[in-house]
């Protein structure tokens, strides 16, 4: 749990995991970085001492890694009110790094499409850590839907995005995830474990999977997995929105059989 007995949401990261053994690991550049990551959406800014409650590392080290990342551009300094920002740097990295997934400019119109078609909400996302960041999202137009956009983090065991994601991965590698959030959430993991079972089993007979409610009450969704074309990376799209507009039906019998059609024609090409 976090320092103060603050209980962690479920999209919520650990602080940095430093392995004395591994020598190619170069400590200074991943605590930089932790510091980069710890900034979330709907932060005016921080002070060191947010900073370091927020990535356990001490506040003198965070004095010198905040002043070095402003000298670089990565954070700004707001004098007046003694907190930092993300610099224009940062944004950089972003746009270098979405301008080289070819895959956006290929799903973009097919996840429009079905995004009217639906009145809802498409994204697609991939994993970082027990997360998943929005990549691309589209919206039906003139429809209530999800207020998420590209960079928007979600849980990935709760959400239908994350569960396919999940469902598609080697088993070595899903269990070893499954093992962090046992260590971090052991008193939801049991309900965890059963939504990521029950999604496992979902892909494998119909190649789709639900959340009923299961990341936001009011909120379900569909989604499937998403093979890039030469095999390198999975990503997770979905299709989601308030219940009242996609009930259980509609998601099993239109939205998760159209996910499914999306996600073939995107690795066929």
């Amino acid at each position: 749990m976090p320092r103060g007995g603050r209980k962690a949401p479920l999209y919520e990261d650990d602080p940095l995991d430093e392995d004395p053994k591994d020598r190619q690991f170069v400590t200074a550049l991943a605590r930089g970085l932790e510091v980069l990551r710890c900034f979330r959406p709907g932060d005016a800014g921080l002070g060191n001492q947010d900073i370091a409650e927020r990535t356990g590392l001490p506040k003198p080290t965070i004095s010198r890694l905040t002043h070095t990342l402003t000298r670089l551009g990565y954070l700004k300094y707001a004098d007046r009110q003694g907190i930092y920002q993300l610099g224009p740097g940062v944004l950089a990295l972003g746009y270098s790094m979405l301008a080289g997934l070819d895959i956006r400019d290929r799903a973009r119109p097919l996840m429009q499409e079905l995004a009217d078609q639906a009145n809802a909400s498409v994204a697609l996302g991939s994993r970082d850590r027990l997360s998943m960041v929005y990549l691309e999202c589209c919206r039906g137009q003139g429809a209530v839907t999800l207020r998420l956009d590209v960079g928007s983090r979600v849980p990935i065991a709760t959400t239908a995005m994350g569960r396919a994601l999940l469902a598609s991965l080697p088993e070595a590698e899903r269990a070893y995830l499954l093992g962090l959030m046992r260590d971090r959430f052991p008193d939801e993991f049991p309900k965890l474990e059963q939504g990521v079972e029950r999604a496992i089993r979902d892909i494998e007979t119909r190649g789709f999977c639900l959340s009923l409610g299961d990341w936001q009450g009011d909120v379900h969704a569909a989604a499937v997995p998403l093979l890039a074309a030469d095999r390198s990376a999975v990503f997770g799209l979905n299709c989601g929105g308030p219940s009242f507009l996609l009930s259980p039906r509609k998601l099993e019998e239109e939205i998760g059989p159209r996910l499914v059609e999306i996600a073939k024609q995107l690795t066929l090409r």
